[in-house]
């Protein structure tokens, strides 16, 4: 029998720290200091005028807010205008994309609609009436006026563009988004945005609230014409209609019918991964009961939700055991599971405030730091924005920034929308960039497509690729349903359709990995193997992600014949580079080869600043081969590894847009012998509310590459022989064979 190579591990022991080259930021100017002045001066007294019609209840200390759109060719972290915030008085509480056509620009051919950074600056309103003589007084080269210089509009930022939209007239209960002030330990604007809330007529859920970097979230409830005067309050930065919760009702199954099946007796492969499932419960008698090691309601002294806890149930089935097929005896699990019931008899679609009461089920579990692996199957049935960062999302990533929990999320079942408005796109918080966003698959073999139902992308830059893989979920197109677990004690099964079930099945899968190789992989490196292991195969990023996950999961953790697959798991000091060696056998390689890299890592976040959503970002470049050193340079020359029309827009690729995405994937096809000592050379930028900044962490990463070689079909051991020093198999935890 043919020995069975499991993944390369310790990749890690062939980096080092380097140098990095000096770096000398020029770019023609846009506007002289003169044509700014003409520009703006104007801009910056209309915009005094009108915030000064503000009433003084709304702007708290004398502050107010203003919106200033940078020139899109200067929204590269470096062109953040610091000194002019600083010397006007000024400050940034925020930031969101919004796309302009602005009157000139550094590229070649005339100006057109293109995506720019605005920032949302707080002052006094004394100092936004001294700009217009501030501008008149700035010197001719100064950091001031080549900042000055880099503005293309300036605004007050009005009530009714913190408003997104009252879905009814009639709606009472609304979700806000407050700026706060950076360092401020008083709670100043809480209390100040209480008080005035109180002094127009509506009332704030308090207990409710969230606080995420430097937003505020908390429910509001009152009438129309109250909540307009809300919204005049100088800090608040959006307003919309509570979204209802979705998740507790799955897409129509095909009957209630159920049919019989017959459950494994053996105890689950592994004891040691700590997963749960937050959703709507479990019945009291159920087939399930042996596989769940603890069963917690959130709210002890609320009641079932009936609908929830089929929900609840049928979830957790398709973590333990994927979809049953009927009359059959499904796979043992991979582990045990806990059950947390955060939707119950309070959370019913009566209760407006429920989205953010659960919220607060999710961010407790989350907040003990218990466990590695989580699925959630719910959210706000609200599609994510590209402007703002949902109050879900910000919590989430906020808490799962550490690397060391893998959570997936499913993106919602709203795909067959309208995608022209924007209502397919994936649902919050499956927009969160630390978490996986899991879309469902119509098949299980090779001809499967997006199911028709399930959510599509772009999401948010960064985070571009959503959903970020895919997995079985049902379709009803094709009657391949997802069979799970019906009530009661015997087992039974009932067709269910959803993304609501891919999502824990994908979990499975990763569940499976730690079940099989146990702690040597971190659930960082469990996603980035997720992502290095799916297959896309023709269909659009946009519909599929990353592409669905394999069926077998021996697919992800073994090498066949010819291939080689390396794990490297470390951390990332900010501001410097590490070398990444990539293990080819002494000798070389011949014939044709295909490499592929899948770089994950966690990333802090900066809810308040959409646009510049995560702190940390990766520069990376591959370098084929140390023979080829262009004269004078240092370092080898480089070659194009991360397609980034995969992550953002042409004008963002000319920025730094696309170095800011959590997950980095390329696949790239060569001539082994254009390889001598290739590496990946790997800069970490770190950048807080924008701009740059000395205080960053350092971050954790994970790095898995690939070597295909048909030629060399003993790659795996030649390549374990080259580097006895460093590299060694990763050993099963388990007694094989397994069936997955």
């Amino acid at each position: 029998m043919s020995q069975t190579n499991f993944l390369i591990g310790r990749g890690e022991l062939l980096t080092y720290d380097i140098k990095g080259p000096r770096r000398k930021i020029t770019k023609a100017e846009v506007y002289t200091l003169q044509q700014a002045r003409t520009r703006l001066v104007p801009q910056f007294i209309e915009t005094s005028i009108n915030l000064d019609r503000l009433p003084s209840k709304a702007c708290p200390g004398d502050l107010s807010v203003a919106r200033l759109a940078l020139n899109p060719s200067y929204i590269a972290r470096s062109f953040y205008p610091v000194a002019m915030l600083r010397s006007a008085g000024l400050e940034s509480v925020g930031s969101r994309a919004v796309k302009l056509t602005p009157e000139a620009w550094a590229k070649k051919g005339s100006p057109r609609e293109s995506t720019t950074t605005e920032l949302f600056v707080v002052g006094r309103r004394k100092a936004f009436r001294q700009l217009a003589d501030w501008a008149g007084e700035v010197e001719e080269g100064s950091s001031e006026a080549k900042d000055l210089s880099h503005i293309e509009n300036f605004s007050a930022f009005e009530s009714t563009d913190r408003i997104v939209s009252f879905e009814k007239s009639q709606d009472r209960f609304f979700e806000v988004g407050v700026h706060l002030l950076p360092g401020d330990n008083s709670q100043f604007v809480q209390r100040a945005f209480a008080k005035y809330a109180t002094d127009v007529g509506v009332k704030l859920h308090l207990d409710l609230a969230f606080s995420a970097g430097n937003l505020w979230f908390l429910p509001a409830e009152g009438d129309s014409e109250s909540i307009r005067h809300l919204a005049e309050f100088s800090f608040v930065r959006v307003i919309r209609s509570m979204p209802k919760l979705r998740g507790m009702r799955p897409i129509q199954r095909a009957s209630g019918v159920t049919v019989p099946c017959s459950l494994p007796t053996e105890q689950p492969l592994s004891s040691e991964p700590k997963v749960a499932i937050l959703d709507g419960g479990l019945p009291t008698n159920s087939s399930i009961t042996p596989w769940i090691n603890t069963y917690r309601v959130m709210d002890e002294h609320a009641e079932d939700d009936p609908g929830g806890i089929e929900h609840g149930l049928a979830v957790t089935s398709a973590f333990l055991f994927g979809p049953i097929i009927p009359n059959s005896t499904p796979s043992r699990p991979y582990s045990y599971v806990d059950h947390l019931r955060v939707l119950d008899r309070e959370t019913d679609s009566e209760d407006p405030l429920e989205l953010y009461r659960t919220l607060g089920f999710v961010e407790e579990v989350l907040l003990s730091r218990y466990y590695q692996f989580i699925n959630l199957s719910l959210g706000p049935d609200l599609p994510i924005e590209d402007t703002d960062v949902h109050a879900w999302t910000s919590v989430i990533d906020d808490l799962l920034s550490d690397g060391d929990t893998l959570m997936t999320i499913a993106v919602g079942n709203n795909g067959a929308m309208d995608r022209s408005t924007g209502n397919a796109r994936v649902q919050v918080p499956s927009d969160c960039v630390n978490a996986l966003s899991v879309g469902a698959a119509d098949n299980v073999d090779k001809t499967w497509g997006r199911a028709a139902y399930s959510a599509v992308g772009p999401g948010r830059s960064p985070g571009v690729v959503k959903p970020d893989l895919m997995a079985f979920g049902g379709a009803a197109e094709n009657s391949k349903y997802f069979h799970v677990l019906a009530s009661g004690a015997k087992p039974s099964l009932v067709p269910q359709l959803g993304t609501s079930f891919a999502s824990p099945y994908l979990l499975r899968n990763a569940v499976g990995v730690h079940a099989v190789l146990g702690s040597d992989l971190s659930p960082l490196a469990i996603k980035a193997l997720l992502v290095h292991s799916a297959d896309p195969s023709e269909h659009d990023k946009i519909e599929v992600g990353w592409g669905k996950i394999p069926e077998d999961l021996m697919e992800v953790i073994t090498c066949p014949s010819g291939v080689a697959r390396v794990v490297y798991q470390g951390e990332l000091k900010p501001g410097k580079y590490l070398r990444a060696p990539l293990p080819i056998p002494t000798g070389g390689l011949q014939g044709k080869i295909r490499l592929k890299a899948t770089f994950c890592y966690a990333s802090p976040t900066d809810p308040q600043d959409a646009v510049t959503y995560t702190r940390a970002g990766l520069d990376i470049v591959f370098r084929p081969s140390d023979k080829k050193v262009k004269e004078g340079k240092a370092n080898a020359d480089t070659k194009g590894f991360f397609d980034m029309k995969k992550y953002a827009t042409e004008e963002e690729r000319r920025s730094d847009m696309g170095k800011w995405e959590t997950v980095l994937h390329g696949d790239k096809r060569m001539l082994g012998r254009s390889l001598d000592s290739p590496v990946f050379d790997i800069h970490y930028n770190a950048r807080e509310s924008g701009h740059a900044t000395t205080s960053a962490e350092k971050i954790r990463y994970a790095l898995i590459i690939t070597v295909e070689a048909a030629k060399h079909p003993d790659l795996y051991n030649d390549i374990l022989r080259s580097y006895t020093k460093a590299l060694v198999p990763i050993q099963p935890k388990i007694t094989l064979p397994i069936r997955t």
